[in-house]
């Protein structure tokens, strides 16, 4: 039988719209490349396999806050909000991806054509809005944003056979964790013990260093206060982290929780004064277990599946400065530890540290999962900012307003310091298994489903929200050099 060689045919006028708007979004290279690979076999039109196609587990966006300098205060809401729908969007095309196998099945372009340009389009409307309210209410314009409406698939990693599909485009059945190639994958993991000591010895106290500790106990959400809402970067939005956090402390925090009314919720605290907020990404075993969010937005509709761990342990403290004194933390400051998404942002404002317990003093790990050895707990440890710029308590990126200090405790830019919140959550996990680069039972954190459950995009959030005189008192102990609880 002779073989039809025919290409189908792309009617001008929609080739030349689909030509237009990928180019004008910054996207020709994306046109041009986006199947095309020197490592995967191409047909006449240059487009990838439908094998090729099929390895995509996800779609990514860049992130816009860096890129938004200064954002008048009576709008940073407004923008947040926006900034907010653009997750969205690229969470419902994830989720579209997700559930597209037949259509990518029968047309290898459907990721291109009816996904990214689609997401491309979306986002140049909500860039475009962007720059226009910042200069109407009074704001310096932040220039050209149409270059981050590019976004581009992320293909499953070379070692995760769960990122392959069978014949019909569909994720391959199994039980290597679950997740259809969004993530964890089996080189997210390592055995500890074969890991090289990393730590580092700490520079030693300056003679007027602050070198007192302030303990306070909350408790390990015992109560499951959980939600997918995010109070600092996506305030009146529900489901604005897109993951569920874990809460301790203030029992009063939602979406549309504000300075008004923080002071009004109980406390999971022993200290009645403590009325902070302290949340993270929830930890989760891939077990298959359905938890009560399977079937919700932030839970498995956003690919965050599997058993919920509770924490055997969480360890609150505040330690001082070693450099000098330090100044009360002001009421209602946001500290955001880490980032969420360093999958496509780098590793720049990566914060957080993975290790087993009796291994902590020589491993700290963030690219990878520890696997621990039996009788030993996964821990997860943060270290927040604790340089303050002395007057906002927040900023336009949540970020600029608060600094590390350098390695013997300066505080630069006339910055001030501030005790420093420090963060370990201890959790009995099952250690998983890895065979022929596949993991079983994974663990991971919650998170936006492009970044694939990704170790480096754990963070942890705080608000301080204190009474009676609190923030001052933590001040004193650490400048005392005592040890306060």
């Amino acid at each position: 039988m002779k073989r039809n060689a025919r290409k189908r045919r792309t009617p001008p006028a929609v080739k030349a719209i689909a030509t237009v708007a990928v180019l004008a979004l910054g996207g020709g290279l994306l046109a041009a490349n986006f199947y095309a690979s020197a490592h995967e076999p191409t047909n006449q039109a240059g487009t990838r396999t439908k094998a090729a196609s099929n390895r995509i587990v996800a779609i990514t966006c860049p992130d816009v806050r860096p890129r938004l300098g200064t954002v008048p205060p009576a709008i940073q809401g407004e923008i947040d909000r926006e900034l907010a729908g653009l997750d969205r969007q690229t969470t419902a095309f994830n989720q579209r991806l997700a559930a597209a196998g037949e259509e990518r099945a029968k047309d290898p372009q459907f990721i291109e054509n009816s996904l990214i340009r689609l997401l491309q389009r979306s986002r140049t409307t909500v860039l475009q809005r962007i720059p226009v309210k910042i200069t109407q209410a009074g704001g310096t314009a932040p220039g050209d944003l149409l270059d981050l409406a590019r976004c581009t698939p992320v293909p499953a990693g070379q070692n995760d056979t769960r990122g392959q599909q069978d014949g019909d485009g569909g994720p391959k059945g199994g039980d290597a964790g679950g997740q259809a190639g969004i993530g964890p994958t089996a080189a997210d993991f390592v055995d500890i013990t074969k890991v090289r000591p990393n730590v580092r010895a700490k520079a030693a106290n300056r003679r007027n260093a602050s070198t007192g500790t302030f303990t306070t106990r909350c408790g390990v959400n015992a109560n499951k206060l959980r939600n997918s809402d995010n109070v600092i970067v996506a305030p009146g939005v529900t489901n604005g982290a897109h993951h569920t956090h874990d809460y301790v402390g203030n029992q009063k925090i939602d979406a549309f929780s504000d300075n008004s009314n923080f002071l009004q919720g109980a406390t999971s605290c022993r200290n009645r004064n403590d009325k902070s907020s302290y949340y993270w990404p929830v930890l989760r075993v891939q077990d298959g277990t359905q938890e009560a969010d399977h079937d919700k937005l932030g839970g498995g509709k956003e690919g965050n599946i599997g058993r919920i761990l509770t924490p055997k342990q969480v360890e609150i403290k505040y330690v001082g400065n070693r450099n000098g004194k330090v100044v009360p933390m002001p009421q209602f400051l946001r500290i955001i530890t880490g980032d969420a998404k360093t999958t496509t942002n780098g590793l720049a404002n990566a914060n957080a540290n993975w290790s087993c317990t009796g291994f902590e003093g020589r491993v700290q790990l963030t690219e990878q999962y520890p696997i621990c050895p039996r009788g030993s707990n996964v821990v997860r440890t943060f270290a927040f900012q604790s340089c303050w710029d002395g007057k906002n308590a927040d900023s336009a990126n949540h970020r600029s307003h608060v600094a590390f200090t350098d390695r013997n405790g300066v505080c630069a830019n006339g910055f001030k310091a501030i005790p420093q919140l420090t963060m370990r959550l201890v959790y009995k996990v099952a250690p998983p298994t890895i065979a022929n680069g596949q993991v079983k039972n994974p663990y991971a954190v919650d998170g936006f489903p492009e970044q694939l459950h990704k170790p480096a995009t754990d963070h942890d959030d705080f608000i301080s929200i204190t009474t009676g005189n609190l923030a001052r008192k933590i001040a004193k102990c650490l400048n005392r050099g005592q040890r306060c609880a």
